[in-house]
């Protein structure tokens, strides 16, 4: 690869970090081309990009764009490096973990490093708490359903003394006595 080329693969990877605010390195040694196309094609299917670059390209990339924020991350860029670029917090841990299960003799891909929302998660034994991260919509839906809980309640409970007093109102009339009518003019018996 000459200068150009590793110039041309910086400045791609700069477009991509810059553009999603998570991404996790994982280590896809030992998988074969097959193995490694179904991760691709299942990255494609939940809007994952699935990149595979050298750790020198990596780093300084990273380096160029703010080099104490992404300081944790240098560690984790070891033997073979493929990237997943998500704008999910939890999809590419979701990917991972469910291709694991899917090839129960493989503990690949194994997950080195995450940054997710401005925090570095380092070592495959974060990508549990990775799968619980709650997405925005997630998220969103919690706080909907918090707020409409006691509005709900008010309304039930509001609907419940309505129903009580107006069968309260409906016994109280059946119980009194009907006022006299007056007389309507009744055919004469014969």
């Amino acid at each position: 690869m000459n200068k150009d080329q590793k110039n041309e693969v910086i400045e791609l990877l700069k477009g991509k970090f810059a553009q999603y605010n998570n991404f996790y390195i994982t280590n896809t040694e030992s998988l074969s081309v097959a193995q490694v196309n179904h991760l691709r094609r299942v990255c494609f299917d939940k809007n994952v990009e699935m990149k595979v670059a050298k750790n020198t390209l990596i780093k300084k990339a990273l380096e160029s764009l703010d080099n104490e924020k992404y300081a944790g991350i240098y560690e984790a860029l070891n033997g073979v490096t493929a990237l997943m670029f998500s704008d999910s917090p939890k999809e590419p841990a979701l990917i991972i973990s469910t291709f694991r299960k899917e090839n129960a003799k493989l503990e690949k891909p194994v997950l080195k490093a995450a940054f997710v929302a401005e925090e570095i998660y380092l070592g495959d034994n974060q990508l549990a708490n990775l799968v619980k991260i709650k997405t925005k919509n997630e998220l969103i839906g919690e706080v909907i359903g918090l707020l409409q809980s006691p509005a709900k309640r008010v309304i039930a409970a509001l609907l419940e003394k309505g129903k009580k007093e107006e069968g309260g109102a409906a016994v109280a009339e059946a119980a009194a006595p009907a006022p006299d009518a007056p007389a309507t003019d009744a055919p004469a018996a014969e």
